[in-house]
């Protein structure tokens, strides 16, 4: 069995090396390999990488032409990475290797992913508070009841990274892609170290972007199996609400008060656009889906798994 660490990396040159030995002293003595995806990093990581790949035969470097983020990173370390089992963990040291064999027991109870989670979480309130809203969020939305789903340390089968596509901010919803294929989701709790080097990468934005991705992912896989359907319901409720306020606007006027009644025309005339807009969304969607989009009908069967 070989074993793959895809690990993102923007300037953290002080963790690297003690990462790397971390890796393979607890990983199993068996093929590995460490892909270090250097994402534009400019305080001598890609120096520091590069050096690690020369001398290492285990270590490979991929660079990325600027600062790219986090999906990007490990989209590109998953299509280099050749290993049965693939292991994503972040590079500041926070993320203990020594929680490699707890992940690989865990996967042997006939798991598909295995997500960490950090019961002791040693970040900042601003960070930790809108991560519980997030995660309760997307484990309602989804019906996926994880306890840290942004967590960077998790472990995947092969067949996994093979059916799954990011880009965006959606690393951290794998596992809801994953999820929605049939695969089987699991989690343990990991030791979650306090951040020794360098600073966090991440500010409130990044919890923006995901609300956007969850809202995306939400369309995408609950609702666009028959676009025309959900936006031609939007649209029909939009019409009624158009007729009724243009009907009030009516018998507003025959009592004199003009003033009114336009405010209500014009409202009813707004909306009524709106719903003409929202229904010819439905339709190119459903065009879109008929003559651009191949379905896989087995994508929504519940035991999808295998490709």
């Amino acid at each position: 069995m070989k074993i793959s660490f895809v690990i993102p990396v923007f300037d953290e040159r002080d963790t690297l090396e003690a990462l790397f030995n971390g890796i393979v002293t607890h990983a199993p003595d068996e093929e590995l390999e460490v892909i270090f995806i250097d994402d534009g990093s400019t305080d001598g990581s890609t120096e520091l990488l590069r050096k690690l790949d020369a001398s290492e035969s285990r270590v490979t470097l991929i660079e990325l032409d600027g600062n790219c983020g986090k999906s990007i990173a490990l989209a590109a370390g998953f299509a280099k990475a050749t290993g049965d089992y693939v292991f994503t963990m972040d590079s500041d040291l926070q993320d203990d290797p020594a929680e490699i064999p707890n992940f690989l027991a865990k996967m042997e109870e006939g798991f598909d992913v295995v997500c960490g989670w950090k019961a002791i979480r040693h970040d900042p309130w601003h960070k930790t508070v809108p991560s519980r809203f997030y995660n309760w969020g997307v484990g309602k939305v989804f019906d996926l009841p994880l306890h840290d789903v942004n967590c960077g340390y998790k472990l995947f089968r092969r067949e996994v990274i093979d059916n799954t596509t990011i880009y965006g901010e959606l690393h951290r919803l794998i596992p809801v892609l994953a999820h929605d294929r049939g695969f089987r989701i699991g989690e343990i709790a990991v030791k979650h170290k306090r951040r020794e080097f360098g600073q966090s990468k991440y500010g409130l934005e990044r919890f923006s972007k995901g609300a956007l991705d969850v809202l995306t992912m939400w369309m995408l896989h609950t609702r666009m199996k028959a676009p025309g359907h959900f936006f031609g319901k939007i649209a029909f409720v939009e019409f009624a609400g158009a007729i009724a306020i243009g009907t009030i606007a009516v018998f507003v006027g025959r009592n004199g008060r003009v003033t009114a009644s336009a405010v209500l025309a014009s409202a009813a005339a707004i909306l009524a656009g709106t719903a003409v807009v929202v229904f010819t969304t439905g339709l190119m969607l459903e065009h879109m889906l008929k003559h651009f989009v191949r379905i896989d009908p087995q994508h929504f069967a519940k035991d999808s798994k295998k490709p």
